[in-house]
């Protein structure tokens, strides 16, 4: 079975976007850099050091933590001097400009992968070098991978979303998250108030969660019609505004949200109204766009491709060596 992520250095991630500039602007623009950091960490631990909320970073896409990764983000009322000044263990951040907006999920374009894919046969190396020959288009089913998911982030959304704040609540705990205490503390003084002690949470984080659930459901979707489908069409992300078209995808949805216990008014969160889910649309097949050999030895290959936003390299790599699993 090959692996990847043995080093960060294995797993090298870039934004790419078109970015609308304003020496005007109130929010700086910066690439982060990072080693071993998942995206929110990373904007906590900017925000501690220049004393902000960490409300006022913006960024487009979340990034894995066991990988190099550079993204774009923006921080509000930020100088250059101030940007230049931050010295953190693993954290870069190079000043590009100023907006007059923040960054917000979405607000990219593409991704670049520079990938080393190690424990490999001469089958599965030569295999591959034969795909990259042929330079014909590769299209893999758009799965979400697993660094959606985590270990309970599904189950955590899937509480949320039914409004079992004490559930939900418990299995975030069981996480450690880096305020548990702070939250046991409130929950002490507050011993009810389940709602209250979520909201110490940061809010990207416990949507974070509610997307993980959706996109669960989503794969499995895919998952169904990918077996007798293989156009590409849109698959919605299920929410309190989805619609559905197709037929036979209505089918596949209304099966999984009543296995599920769900209706599409399910995401629609009173008591955190921030949770509610309108839903959305995702391709369901992707194309693994400019596919490249750049190194490779005995028993490992380095390759470089580029994926539309919100597509995983570590589904492309599955793919590209027949492992996909959903």
């Amino acid at each position: 079975m090959y692996k990847i992520k043995q080093s960060p250095e294995d797993f090298i991630v870039k934004e790419i976007a078109d970015m609308k500039l304003n020496p005007l602007g109130n929010y700086a623009i910066c690439i982060l850099k990072k080693t071993n950091y998942n995206t929110i960490r990373a904007i906590e631990q900017i925000a501690k050091y220049l004393r902000i909320n960490p409300k006022d970073v913006g960024f487009a896409g979340s990034k894995d933590k066991q990988a190099i990764t550079e993204q774009y983000i923006s921080i509000k009322n930020a100088k250059k001097q101030d940007i230049e000044k931050i010295k953190l263990k693993d954290i870069e951040l190079q000043f590009v400009g100023y907006s007059d907006a923040p960054l917000s999920l979405g607000d990219l374009n593409e991704n670049e992968f520079i990938i080393t894919v190690r424990n490999l046969s001469n089958k599965e190396i030569n295999s591959l070098e034969n795909k990259i020959k042929k330079n014909k288009k590769i299209t893999m089913p758009n799965y979400f991978g697993e660094q959606r998911f985590s270990e309970t982030n599904v189950e955590i959304g899937k509480e949320l979303v039914k409004s079992s704040f004490e559930k939900a609540l418990i299995l975030i705990l069981g996480t450690n998250p880096d305020n548990k205490e702070q939250m046991k503390e409130f929950l002490a003084d507050n011993p009810k108030n389940f709602v209250g002690a979520l909201r110490l949470i940061h809010k990207k984080l416990l949507i974070l969660y509610v997307h993980a659930y959706q996109s669960d459901l989503w794969n499995k979707t895919l998952k169904e019609y990918a077996k007798k489908n293989h156009k590409n069409i849109k698959i919605p992300t299920i929410g309190f505004g989805t619609e559905i078209e197709d037929k036979n995808l209505r089918k596949i949805i209304e099966k999984i949200m009543k296995d599920e216990n769900l209706t599409f008014r399910s995401f629609i969160n009173r008591s955190i109204p921030e949770l509610t889910s309108e839903g959305g649309s995702r391709d369901a097949f992707i194309e693994i766009k400019n596919l490249k050999l750049i190194e490779k030895g005995k028993d490992w290959i380095k390759i470089t491709f580029k994926l539309n936003k919100g597509s995983y390299a570590t589904v492309a790599i599955a793919f590209l060596f027949n492992q996909l699993v959903s």
